[in-house]
C-alpha cells in the first residue's frame, strides 16, 4: 500500500461531489454517431478489428431503429482529410491510410446509414470543431445529444466534452460506445461521467426517450 492510502476503499471523486448530481434529459434530443466508418469498423483496416467497437455498432444500429420512428434527429460523421497537409499530428500510423477523401475507410458503416440523417465530414476529434452541427442541432431545437461512436477514449471523449462546452444536456449510452480495449473505455467514461454527462445503459436510454413528447421532424 502507498504512502497516504487508506486501508479502507474509497472513492476519492465522489468524497468531493463529482457525480453527485444527475443531468436528466431536456425536451428535444438528438443522436450523435462519431466515425463509425468502416476504418473503425472493418476488419480490412487496422483500427477496425476491435470486437468492443463491433459491439457498439450493433447496439447504436438498435438504438437509431427505435428512435428514428420517433422523430429524433440523428447526425453521423466520418473523419478524414484531402491530404496530409490538412491533418493534424496525429501520433496513430493508421491514420495516414485510409481516411482521406474518396477513399473506403471514409465510408459509413451500411448498418448506421440512414437515409434521413445529417451525415458530414469533420477533421479534428470532436464532431463539433469546425463543423456544421451546433447549426444543424440549433435548427432542430435540440438541447440533449445522445453521444455515440468510437473511441471512447478519443473522439467520443472530445465531442463529450466540446457538447458540454456549448451547453447541451450530454446523455452516453454506454454499450453504443466503442474502443481498443474495454479498460479504455471504462476509464474515459467514468471520468466524462464525473464531470460533463450521464452514463446510461441502453435500455434507460430507450426509456427516456420513450417517454419524452418529440416533435416530428418537418417536411420540407
Amino acid at each position: 500500500m502507498g504512502e497516504g492510502q487508506s486501508a479502507v476503499s474509497r472513492d476519492a471523486f465522489a468524497e468531493a461531489s463529482y457525480g453527485a448530481r444527475a443531468l436528466g434529459f431536456g425536451r428535444r434530443p438528438a443522436i450523435l454517431v462519431v466515425d463509425f466508418q468502416r476504418a473503425f469498423t472493418d476488419s480490412a483496416f487496422p483500427m477496425g478489428r476491435s470486437a468492443h467497437v463491433q459491439r457498439a455498432v450493433d447496439e447504436t444500429a438498435a438504438l437509431l431503429a427505435f428512435a428514428r420512428p420517433l422523430g429524433i434527429p440523428v447526425a453521423t460523421c466520418a473523419v478524414g482529410w484531402c491530404s496530409e497537409k490538412d491533418m493534424g499530428r496525429w501520433k496513430v500510423d493508421a491514420v495516414y491510410d485510409g481516411l482521406f477523401y474518396g477513399q473506403p475507410g471514409m465510408e459509413l458503416d451500411p448498418r448506421i446509414a440512414g437515409a434521413g440523417d445529417f451525415h458530414f465530414t469533420k477533421g479534428a476529434p470532436s464532431m463539433f470543431f469546425g463543423t456544421p452541427l451546433v447549426t444543424f442541432l440549433t435548427r432542430e431545437a435540440v438541447d440533449t445529444v445522445l453521444v455515440t461512436g468510437c473511441t471512447t477514449s478519443g473522439c467520443v471523449r472530445a465531442t463529450v466534452n466540446d457538447a458540454f462546452s456549448y451547453g447541451y444536456r450530454v446523455i452516453v449510452p454506454e454499450a453504443c460506445c466503442g474502443d481498443q480495449d474495454q479498460e479504455a473505455h471504462e476509464a474515459n467514461l467514468r471520468d466524462v461521467g464525473r464531470r460533463y454527462a450521464d452514463v446510461m445503459t441502453v435500455a434507460d436510454t430507450r426509456a427516456a426517450l420513450a417517454a419524452l413528447e418529440t416533435r416530428q421532424p418537418e417536411t420540407r
